[in-house]
């Protein structure tokens, strides 16, 4: 008989196809657990496939005693009450850095469409204002990227990754993270002073309550009116109150985003301005990163169930 696991989040079927031939799903199709199967059955459950940032607490926990394993699908894991998960001796999984290169491209795409606004140049052709020699204070000349200063908030996996893509671009790159590494990037000890030095905030620093709002009004503030932001981490960490009066007001230039705070509801009042480009939180979402994470949900899952360690557990559960 087949492992059971329980697919705690909501996932296109074609992303669980290669875990249905190895165990046996338990699809709740993202509705509560305990309004999807009876308790009993609930009851017996000892992994769970969750996405990395849907809530999952100790109430939640508790529907399942015997609960051994929860396994995050990506590298992200900030929904988990690590905590409650210890207290409970539930091993918590993910897969670190599978889309790391993805993420990366995504930040470096809102960037390029952000600071040389391609959404504005995209609808001066389509409109025909283009062709019809109209003048327009949107397509005046934007710095470009050799020589611009490009700050990354968080240098993990992806972090790094942006950094090079960034360094190719004959940037300068400097960094902010809990650590400082041996790297070729400026290091700066604080996130104000990163901030005051760059033109373009990349924000890749992991979800959590120590990064809650960390971007906010005096960050921000302290991008100045040509400065720009990118957010491809999680919406939590921007205050988006103070985005949106900092866009609103010139405080900043302009923001490329493919997370926000309550998704998928992008706020109307970030919407309706023309100086931010969106995605639908793509930043991992290509063929070659569900791959690799899915790779790594079925090392965790078959360890488990195997009696041995994850490998790829959350190190700090």
């Amino acid at each position: 008989m087949a492992d059971k696991v329980l697919i705690y989040s909501r996932f296109p079927k074609t992303m669980m196809a290669r875990f249905a031939e190895r165990f046996e799903l338990l699809d709740t199709g993202g509705k509560p657990a305990r309004d999807a199967f009876p308790a009993e059955e609930l009851g017996g459950i000892r992994a769970l496939l969750t996405a990395g940032g849907s809530p999952l607490g100790p109430e939640a926990m508790d529907l399942f005693p015997k609960l051994g394993a929860i396994v995050c699908y990506g590298t992200g894991y900030d929904g988990v009450d690590l905590k409650a998960a210890a207290a409970r001796n539930i091993a918590v999984g993910h897969s670190p850095g599978a889309n790391a290169a993805s993420v990366a491209d995504i930040a470096m795409t809102l960037m390029l469409a952000t600071t040389r606004r391609i959404l504005v140049a995209d609808q001066y052709v389509r409109s025909g204002d283009w062709a019809a020699s109209k003048q327009s204070p949107m397509m005046r000349p934007q710095a470009g990227m050799p020589g611009r200063r490009i700050g990354v908030y968080g240098m993990g996996e992806i972090g790094r990754k942006i950094a090079a893509r960034c360094a190719a671009f004959e940037s300068e790159v400097g960094y902010f993270s809990r650590t400082q590494y041996d790297l070729p990037y400026q290091y700066f000890p604080s996130l104000e002073a990163l901030a005051e030095w760059c033109s373009v905030l990349m924000i890749a620093v992991r979800a959590g309550a120590d990064t809650q709002h960390a971007v906010n009004a005096d960050i921000l503030g302290r991008l100045g009116a040509d400065g720009y932001v990118v957010n491809i981490s999680r919406g939590s960490v921007i205050d988006e109150k103070a985005l949106v009066a900092a866009l609103t007001d010139k405080t900043i230039a302009g923001a490329g985003l493919d997370v926000f705070e309550t998704e998928p509801h992008a706020p109307d009042a970030l919407t309706a301005l023309p100086n931010v480009v969106f995605a639908p939180h793509i930043g991992g979402h290509t063929l070659e990163s569900h791959v690799a994470m899915q790779t790594c949900v079925l090392a965790n899952l078959t360890a488990f169930f195997a009696g041995k360690q994850l490998p790829y557990a959350v190190k700090s559960a």
